[in-house]
């Protein structure tokens, strides 16, 4: 409950840096005002609203700052396992293994016949260097 309120912040933090980012003026804007470019009429005064939106942006950078500390601390602090692995014990998962083996039927395998396909490699390789081949 406390990790959404605090991520509903956090994204509230962050929609509001950038408004106050997007309102500011550039470096390069302040070139004008020296003439008088009408920054008297504005409602902060001639250096206010670069003051109040320099500060408000600290302040929510701050606050954002401490939103993601929040957050990070609450992901490590997660009771929950959310692996599979790590839900069962050793003794459970040899029994579950033992009894999966039972459960499959044996089947005899016989042994390979003399020149089949299934000859060891080693074995077909020293009759190609004798000379010796089989007809198919």
């Amino acid at each position: 409950m406390i990790q959404t309120l605090v991520l509903l912040c956090h994204l509230l933090l962050a929609l509001a840096i950038i408004g106050l980012v997007l309102l500011q003026r550039g470096k390069g804007a302040e070139a004008g005002t020296g003439f008088g470019a009408g920054a008297s009429g504005t409602v902060f005064g001639a250096r206010g609203s670069a003051s109040f939106f320099s500060r408000a942006t600290a302040v929510l950078a701050t606050l954002f700052f401490a939103t993601s500390l929040a957050l990070a601390y609450f992901a490590t602090q997660s009771t929950g396992t959310e692996s599979l692995i790590g839900d069962a014990s050793s003794e459970d998962s040899a029994e579950a293994v033992q009894e999966d083996v039972e459960g499959v039927p044996s089947v005899a395998i016989p042994p390979a016949a003399a020149g089949s396909e299934a000859a060891p490699a080693g074995a077909a390789s020293a009759d190609a260097a004798s000379g010796e081949s089989e007809d198919l």
